[in-house]
């Protein structure tokens, strides 16, 4: 799976009943379910909202991540195909997203 390439140190587990990525055991990547005709992944730095410095810069990643909160932000592929097509981006998105 493109989001276990990204870094040894990712692991995956079920929370909020859907497949979630952890970085350093803290949860980091979650699929929503519930679209049935799109695929959406959640960018966050936990359950909860953290308040500190945050050194992720968006921008690099427009047109690939919206940012939906000051650490949080979004995925949205139409599709598995657009989502097999931009692999690549996609992984270098989670190793830059889980280091930051």
């Amino acid at each position: 799976m493109a989001i276990l390439d990204a870094d040894d140190a990712i692991t995956e587990r079920i929370k909020w009943k859907a497949p979630s990525f952890c970085f350093n055991s803290v949860d980091r990547v979650t699929f929503n379910l519930r679209p049935l005709h799109h695929v959406q992944l959640f960018f966050h730095r936990g359950a909860k909202a953290i308040e500190n410095d945050f050194d992720f810069d968006a921008s690099k990643w427009s047109g690939l991540v919206e940012m939906i909160g000051q650490d949080r932000g979004q995925v949205i592929f139409p599709s598995a195909e657009v989502a097999a097509a931009r692999k690549d981006e996609f992984v270098a998105l989670v190793r830059e997203w889980v280091r930051a």
